[in-house]
């Protein structure tokens, strides 16, 4: 039953490399809008009572729920989703009113008079057009909030399979302390047998002390396992964002479900369903476009203003208004704009070589995970015999 174990753990890794179950996807739509409607609760006994029975789907969503990675993760799509309403803004007129006091004491020859001068203002301005300046902002804003969601995808992906390996390490540690228990039992056993024997003179000394000296070992082991279950459980506590939960258990649902595909076939899919490679490539689409944006700074911008002004000593003060439209060419800012289209080829070629290698860490992971599933397979059927 203990070779079961590699078996799980290789068959979710391949799972993760080359498919995303579309269950799955469901489950962390679900988990994800319940954190936004459910107020968020900072006890960890509120979330798991204590002596309760855990499987694996729930400790999966209360990972989903609380686990500090997809908290980070969602609020990085609002910080996305916010940075769209800011390059907006710039389709929008933009209206300021101003307010000021001054008291003026000249230095002249002719006149010592001291005066007030109050002034207000409300001024208009509105962009006509900037060659798609705002556009092309726009859009790279979008793209950034798509590769954000993206990026929430793999978290949740990678969270749950880390909760997957985290709860069947759990139950791997428990079955191991269970032997480790059942073995130092059966060698005290023996070594009470073996004093018998000796008593009555059938063994010699040499079998008490080796009988001894076993069941010392098998404590040695026990203490190990023991120790090792400890770990196991603080590892799962982590995983789920739980790092002090109350005391609980987890249900032994421990089952063996083949999974077939091929090689070829799990190496397309995973560049086809793989979030984080998605991601980076709506990162390097959104680094194209900044390129794009960056050229336009060659470009002249035409925008309209209008002012309403008042001005003078004593109340009421004079008034009068203006209307006017401008057009400002960038004749000569220091190179700024050519550093910039510079920049921002240098981005997306960063993109492209970490796409590159994604894509080459996605090919070793999943040919790992196919070699791993292939080589334990032979060995299911004694595997789970052994275990019954």
């Amino acid at each position: 039953m203990q070779r079961l174990f590699p078996i799980i753990i290789a068959e979710q890794q391949c799972s993760r490399a080359a498919v995303r179950q579309p269950y799955y996807l469901l489950l962390i739509i679900c988990c994800l809008l319940f954190v936004l409607i459910i107020p968020f609760e900072s006890d960890a006994e509120e979330v798991i009572k204590k002596g309760e029975m855990l499987d694996l789907q729930r400790c999966i969503g209360i990972a989903i729920k609380r686990h500090p990675n997809i908290i980070a993760a969602m609020s990085t799509v609002d910080v996305n989703q916010s940075r769209i309403g800011q390059a907006q803004a710039n389709y929008y007129p933009q209206l300021n009113w101003s307010s000021g006091y001054s008291r003026y004491s000249p230095v002249s020859r002719t006149t010592s008079r001291s005066f007030d001068e109050y002034t207000s203002s409300a001024t208009l301005k509105q962009n006509i057009y900037d060659f798609g300046k705002t556009a092309t902002q726009v859009d790279i804003q979008r793209l950034n909030l798509n590769s954000s969601r993206l990026d929430l995808e793999n978290t949740s992906e990678q969270l749950i399979i880390n909760v997957k390996q985290a709860y069947y390490g759990l139950l791997l540690a428990k079955r191991n302390r269970d032997v480790a228990l059942e073995t130092v039992k059966q060698f005290e056993q023996h070594l009470e047998q073996a004093r018998g024997f000796y008593e009555v003179g059938t063994k010699p000394k040499f079998d008490v002390t080796k009988a001894e000296v076993d069941r010392s070992n098998a404590k040695l082991n026990l203490i190990k396992a023991e120790n090792a279950l400890r770990i196991a459980k603080v590892n799962l506590n982590n995983t789920l964002g739980l790092p002090e939960a109350p005391e609980y258990e987890i249900e032994d649902n421990l089952l063996f479900k083949k999974y077939e595909i091929p090689l070829e076939g799990a190496i397309k899919r995973a560049y086809e369903n793989r979030p984080d490679l998605k991601s980076i490539i709506t990162k390097k689409n959104a680094a194209e476009s900044s390129i794009e944006l960056a050229k336009k700074g060659y470009y002249p911008t035409l925008s309209g203003n209008a002012d309403y002004n008042w001005a003078g000593e004593t109340f009421p003060l004079n008034h009068g208004w203006d209307v006017g439209v401008t057009v400002t060419f960038p004749i000569f800012s220091g190179f700024l704009t050519k550093y910039q289209v510079n920049e921002a080829r240098s981005n997306l070629n960063v993109l492209k070589a970490n796409e590159e290698a994604l894509r080459q860490g996605i090919f070793l992971e999943v040919q790992q995970a196919y070699l791993v599933l292939i080589l334990r397979r032979p060995r299911h059927p004694l595997s789970m015999h052994r275990g019954q």
